[in-house]
């Protein structure tokens, strides 16, 4: 028989309320369970001690039994100092989905596709002659001159 320690969940819709117990591993999630050990109220802040409740000494029994945590109750016991804290892989965790991979790509290509049209467009700007820039000054400098002989007029 493959006994487990873990969560079998209760509480109202969208209020989860789970009890720490000890089941065999066939029975379904918040089936029939051998013994509870304790309770887990994710409501709660994180520093409150009613988060989660636990007899540790019953949970130390079971795990002599042979009893296996599930990830979520291994957790609470290495953060109370019963199991020794375990190294965890999980390579893809700051990864971003496939979604965001794909948008990431499209930003790229756009950035280099903007850098090479400008590159393109500066090249002929830096070779005209200097005679054409002046030529783009002289009527910037004539327009005021005519905007005010317009006001004068009315």
């Amino acid at each position: 028989m493959a006994m487990k320690i873990r969560l079998s969940r209760g509480g109202s819709k969208k209020r989860p309320f789970y009890r720490i117990v000890a089941a065999d591993g066939r029975m379904p999630r918040d089936g029939r369970f051998i013994e509870k050990l304790g309770t887990y109220n994710p409501l709660l802040p994180k520093d409150s001690e009613e988060r989660i409740k636990m007899d540790v000494e019953r949970v130390k029994y079971w795990l002599d039994q042979g009893a296996q945590p599930t990830d979520r109750v291994a957790r609470f016991l290495e953060a109370e100092g019963t199991l020794p804290k375990s190294e965890r892989s999980n390579p893809k965790k700051a990864l971003p989905g496939k979604k965001a991979t794909e948008r990431a790509e499209e930003k790229a290509a756009a950035a280099e596709e903007a850098k090479a049209a400008p590159a393109e467009e500066e090249a002929p700007a830096e070779e005209a002659p200097v005679e054409e820039v002046t030529a783009e000054e002289a009527p910037a400098e004539e327009a005021p001159a005519e905007e005010a002989t317009e006001e004068k007029a009315e």
